[in-house]
């Protein structure tokens, strides 16, 4: 009688405790940025998961990257761009000027996160299962130069782009535009505009002071008020290695962070100093738009990104703007 008992304990301690699991965690700033910050959240709230994590801060993503792939760690945090191959719908958030405010981003965040797309969020991979545990806002990227004077299309060409040699849509953009593209890490490419080997970089206000964007900028610099991609970070798990239920619980949390989340975004927006900020002409704007349209269409169809995503985000994006030219045309 008492085997059984103990054999029965045994198998019901076995069930709720888990091994650790290691998370590699990518931030630019290790232990001491907002991106790492936010993760000890989440992995302090996962206790009540059952799930005991142990976090592994990264400032190289491709390392994290690397590390997650072989097995180092189970699980992953870091941004979209780069987490888009184990998920393609919510990867797809990130799309080439389909987030054109921080409402759409967050709405778009939340329906991703919903129940009803559990089965969008599980994936497999060369035989390796992933799941999106969880999806935070970074930021929109706006357009930084280091001579406000290049305010069109037409004065951008020959310049030179930063871009993140990995995303396919950043490069696209770079070829239509004719600016002259330098493939680029996300660790150095605010680098590469300070020290002038590069004119012009896209980046969100949360890069604005960690990576003193402001020696670029000078007193020359602008930052146009046209938002080419939005950024966002996301955590990707290996499931069979947590807890059942875990990314559930995991992604009705990540939900419950969102209004926090974005309010720090708007300070960190509000933060940019004024004299930065420039306005693009509403002709630049709306061709800089078909533009983006026309390479979003094109990277869906080459298999970059999500359709079911591309629709949401151009029903959320005309629900904000009824006369927008695209919102009449089909093809997303």
């Amino acid at each position: 009688m008492k085997k059984g008992i103990l054999i029965t304990a045994i198998t019901i301690f076995s069930t709720t405790v888990q091994a650790k699991v290691d998370v590699c965690v990518f931030d630019l700033l290790g232990k001491s940025g907002e991106a790492y910050k936010s993760v000890e959240e989440w992995a302090l709230a996962a206790k009540a998961w059952n799930a005991d994590l142990n976090l592994i801060p990264y400032q190289d993503e491709a390392k994290a990257q690397n590390d997650f792939d072989t097995g180092r760690c189970d699980g992953v945090a870091m941004t979209s761009m780069r987490a888009r191959k184990y998920n393609k719908f919510a990867g797809s958030i990130d799309a080439l000027g389909a987030v054109t405010n921080n409402s759409i981003a967050q709405k778009a965040i939340t329906y991703a996160l919903d129940p009803r797309n559990k089965h969008r969020l599980v994936t497999k991979l060369n035989g390796d299962e992933f799941e999106v545990a969880a999806i935070a806002q970074i930021g929109l990227a706006y357009v930084y130069v280091r001579d406000k004077t290049i305010n069109t299309i037409e004065k951008g060409k020959g310049k030179k782009f930063a871009y993140l040699h990995y995303d396919q849509a950043q490069k696209m953009i770079v070829e239509r535009l004719e600016l002259v593209g330098v493939p680029s890490e996300i660790s150095d490419f605010a680098k590469k505009f300070n020290n002038g080997q590069v004119d012009v970089i896209a980046a969100p206000a949360y890069a604005y002071k960690p990576l003193e964007i402001s020696k670029g900028l000078g007193t020359n610099g602008a930052i146009f008020d046209f938002p080419v991609i939005n950024l966002t970070a996301d955590i990707i798990i290996r499931p069979n290695k947590f807890p059942k239920g875990f990314g559930l619980k995991s992604r009705a949390w990540a939900i419950k962070q969102l209004p926090k989340n974005f309010s720090t975004i708007a300070r960190l927006e509000a933060d940019i100093p004024a004299k930065y900020k420039q306005a693009l002409s509403s002709e630049d704007r709306h061709r800089y738009q078909k533009m983006m349209r026309d390479g979003r269409i094109e990277l869906t169809q080459l298999g970059v990104y999500d359709p079911v995503m591309m629709r949401v985000l151009k029903r959320a994006r005309c629900a904000v703007e009824r006369t927008n030219f695209e919102c009449s045309l089909s093809g997303e």
